[in-house]
């Protein structure tokens, strides 16, 4: 199951699932996109990062993920990792344990990338019932997740509240680290305008 959301922050889903798991046999791995990192943020990359978490928290890497590394290795004269090999090792290891995989912001990835890396993502989740993936993006790559994923996809819409904003604001000043830079003036000022910029967009 993959479950997209509206929301650009996925910090708090995965504070959440990390301070619940407490299974030996459950991993969590996490990505960002960033639209300023576009270039660095290649479907090899991102799904490179993902394998190294789920690696990192093995007791013990399983000897079919070091053979399928090896190959890689290998062919034309070592040219690293590819993402078929990645997504054959992932889906040995999530075979053996539940995985949840969280990535935040997919829009910002570029749409080339972004295709490959869901056609991934959905080949990770067929080969593995026990896994879970949280995609957050804007609308209008939903279209495209539901085409990727074969329909096999959850949507979630979360849009902010003006009430929402201004109690994230007053909690955001109230632990702010230098208080004497802001007067009764300029609180007002921001607790007028953001919520309405935030309404706007």
């Amino acid at each position: 199951m993959v479950l997209l959301t509206d929301c650009n922050d996925s910090s708090l889903v995965i504070d959440k699932l990390c301070d619940e798991i407490v299974e030996e046999d459950t991993a969590v791995a996490c990505f960002y996109f960033d639209y300023a990192s576009q270039n660095e943020q290649s479907p090899v990359n991102m799904l490179g990062s993902l394998l190294r978490q789920l690696v990192y928290g093995l007791d013990r890497i399983p000897e079919a993920v070091v053979e399928c590394f090896r190959k890689e290795k290998k062919a034309i004269g070592g040219r690293g990792l590819q993402v078929s090999g990645i997504v054959k090792m992932f889906q040995i290891i999530t075979a053996t344990k539940r995985t949840f995989i969280c990535v935040d912001a997919l829009d910002e990835c570029v749409p080339k990338n972004r295709t490959i890396i869901l056609e991934s993502l959905g080949q990770i989740v067929q080969g593995s019932l026990d896994t879970r993936i949280f995609l957050t993006g804007r609308s209008h790559i939903r279209s495209e997740v539901k085409r990727e994923l074969n329909g096999a996809a959850t949507f979630v819409s979360i849009e902010p509240t003006g009430g929402g904003v201004i109690k994230y604001l007053r909690e955001k000043l109230k632990n702010d680290t230098a208080p004497e830079m802001m007067n009764s003036s300029l609180e007002a000022n921001i607790m007028e305008s953001i919520p309405e910029i935030c309404s706007e967009t």
